[in-house]
């Protein structure tokens, strides 16, 4: 790729590293703020929560707003929003602020990173061009999280609020340099059926209640009838959603696309193999820090090496798709999984870090070789204009996996009486997680390659990078 193309991937990979951090780090702090803010137990798991809720609750909405409304106006936008939020949850003195700026936080997330990652697949050349530019995005995103970790832990050191400030600066510099690097695009077309506000509302109620019923799983069986309450309105909302849909003429989500079998799979493979994986990560967590009795920053170093990823992401993963086709890639990664969670199976009370190296080094060499190749498979064949649609659609299911993950496997270990037999039952949550999307992804190896035709008749202009 030209220097320039290289130089604008930087900077979009810049935005998803700083989301990587952002919510690592915080991971990390939040047993510092909860002592320094004197906040309840409750109120500390929102402050995790309120940022899963923002950006699950309106990624959908974020996703298509970039079709609709201009991929790097939403980008900037959002990214400045992202920024001074953050910086305001490092003044925050009270629990209630520091939810509140957690949770727009979130919402510009949601924004701002399926705008970036529609940058990418409108500006980079489909095929080889295009799916480089992916698989070094995914292992930014996965790097981000892992080194945020190491971050995190030195940050907190000094003071939990640098957790908040520092991505302030790195959120500036990519700002800056975005300003100049995204290339300016025409103003979309506006629809002939006008903006279809019904259902941006009814989806992003729908996402909202939804994500809140997954995040109370934690919860196990405590407080089982508002849990079950609000999945059931979600799933009631979201029924009203597709009914809207159905019925405007310029709609909100073309139904259609959720018709196309290789976005369908890519997009449930995405939501069980992230939520495998930071399941597993949270579980080992407890154990090293809970059972074990490490430190934050001795669990940092001792999970880092799952960083591998992204090394490995943009040097052997696509030689191997380029060898063997994504869906074999895919299909690779979740059985590497599958044999890595397995391992940790009969994780003993005093295992030494070389008993439990294998499995962490395999968790990162399973990501890199599944979650790269499935962000090509959501988005490969989609037209244009509905880039950024697709982009939503899979940064949706990444969120509900990572919420379904945690929220599962804190579940079942509550429910197993916690313990050494708890973090065991835990363990199972990503085992069958991955289990699951092997199957769903083995129909990707046997399904015939799609045609990659492009079903809205006209295009919007073409973007490309020189």
């Amino acid at each position: 790729m030209p220097a320039r193309a290289w130089a604008l991937l930087l900077v979009l990979c810049g935005t998803i590293f700083l989301e990587g951090i952002d919510v690592a780090m915080l991971a990390v702090a939040v047993p510092s703020i909860r002592s320094d803010l004197e906040l309840s137990t409750g109120t500390a798991a929102w402050v995790m929560s309120a940022y899963v809720l923002g950006y699950a609750g309106f990624t959908l909405l974020g996703g298509r707003a970039a079709d609709l409304l201009g991929r790097r106006r939403m980008f900037l936008g959002w990214l400045t929003v992202f920024l001074l939020f953050s910086g305001l949850g490092g003044f925050a003195t009270e629990g209630w602020m520091l939810i509140t700026a957690r949770f727009v936080t979130g919402v510009a997330a949601a924004f701002m990173t399926p705008a970036a990652m529609s940058i990418i697949t409108t500006s980079y050349e489909e095929g080889q061009q295009r799916n480089q530019a992916l698989l070094v995005f995914a292992g930014t995103a996965a790097g981000g999280f892992t080194l945020g970790l190491v971050i995190g832990g030195l940050l907190t050191q000094l003071g939990w609020r640098w957790v908040f400030f520092a991505p302030v600066l790195l959120a500036a510099a990519v700002l800056l340099a975005a300003l100049r690097l995204i290339p300016r695009e025409a103003r979309p077309e506006k629809a002939a059926g006008g903006f279809d506000l019904a259902g941006a509302l009814t989806a992003a109620g729908a996402m909202l209640l939804l994500a809140f019923g997954i995040v109370r799983l934690e919860h196990g069986l405590d407080g089982w009838p508002l849990t079950a309450l609000v999945a059931a309105a979600g799933l009631v909302l979201a029924g009203v959603f597709v009914a809207v849909e159905r019925r405007v003429t310029a709609p909100l989500v073309r139904l259609g696309l959720l018709r196309k079998a290789s976005t369908v799979r890519a997009d449930l493979g995405a939501l069980l193999f992230v939520g495998s994986f930071f399941g597993f990560q949270f579980v080992a967590t407890l154990y090293l820090q809970e059972l074990r009795g490490w430190s934050s920053l001795e669990t940092a170093f001792a999970l880092v090496v799952m960083g591998v990823d992204a090394i490995l992401a943009p040097t052997l993963t696509p030689r191997l798709v380029a060898r063997f086709g994504n869906a074999r890639v895919i299909l690779g990664g979740f059985v590497l999984a599958i044999v890595s969670y397995a391992l940790f199976l009969p994780v003993g009370p005093d295992w030494s870090y070389a008993a439990m190296f294998p499995t962490l080094l395999l968790t990162g060499l399973a990501f890199a070789l599944a979650y790269g190749p499935l962000t090509i498979a959501a988005t490969d064949g989609i037209a244009e204009e509905e880039q950024g649609l697709a982009s939503g659609l899979l940064t949706t299911a990444v969120q509900f996996g990572s919420a379904v993950g945690i929220s599962a496997v804190t579940a079942v270990y509550g429910i197993a009486g916690g313990g050494l037999d708890g973090f065991r039952a835990a363990l199972v949550v990503p085992l069958a997680m991955v289990a699951i999307g092997a199957l769903v992804a083995a129909t990707g190896v046997r399904a015939p390659r799609e045609a990659h035709v492009r079903e809205v008749p006209e295009a919007a202009p073409e973007v490309t990078v020189s």
